[in-house]
């Protein structure tokens, strides 16, 4: 892509991912880069505070709040046209974006999920959700997966994967903790892959699975 990348990052919870594409832009590591608002449907969401202590507008929106899905997804596409972003970023997003909103941004909006998709993927699978399953399942590695969105749950083209060996005593916690860090490295590595216009289909590191 040749012009800026001007972000909305999507996110319901503490915001690590969040931080950690600001640390990106702040350290130079991702140019040509921008957030420019913050969305979350969670009014208490860490990710909220971190967007306001950076001066990033930031703004609550949750469909409770309207009485159909139409004015919900016309109350986000206004803030979106109103910042004039290009590029969506789900940072822990815990809801399935409308089809009006996938359609509008095609091919230009990333999720990462704290597994290694196509396995462990859906509704349902999300924080130690899937790292309780990941061990149950007795897997011996895991990872984290930057996608392109869809219409379904962490369904779409794979950007980039990097995984790790589970320990024999691994807990949901501990995996969680050595995932998250992989997900602050990867998400604005992926992102610069756009920034460059350097995407490919499916790029794995450092991954025999």
């Amino acid at each position: 892509m040749a012009e800026e990348l001007k972000i909305a990052v999507f996110a319901s919870g503490k915001g690590s991912n969040l931080k950690a594409i600001l640390d990106a832009i702040k350290e130079r590591r991702l140019i040509n880069t921008a957030v420019v608002c913050v969305i979350s449907n969670k009014k208490d969401a860490g990710a909220l505070e971190i967007a306001k202590y950076n001066n990033i507008p930031a703004y609550y929106i949750s469909q409770s709040n309207y009485s159909n899905s139409d004015d919900f997804d016309a109350a986000i596409i206004e803030v979106l046209i109103r910042h004039s972003v290009n590029f969506i970023v789900l940072a822990g997003y815990l809801k399935l974006l409308s089809p009006r909103i996938v359609r509008k941004y095609k091919d230009r909006i990333l999720n990462i999920h704290p597994a290694l998709l196509p396995k462990f993927g859906g509704k349902g699978m999300y924080g130690l959700n899937v790292h309780r399953a990941v061990i149950e399942c007795g897997e011996k590695i895991s990872g984290a997966t930057v996608h392109l969105v869809d219409e379904e749950y962490d369904h779409g083209p794979i950007v980039l994967q990097d995984s790790i060996e589970l320990d024999p005593d691994e807990t949901p916690e501990s995996l969680q903790k050595k995932i998250q860090e992989i997900e602050h490295r990867i998400y604005p590595e992926a992102i610069k892959l756009f920034v460059e216009g350097k995407f490919i289909e499916k790029e794995i590191i450092n991954n025999e699975y």
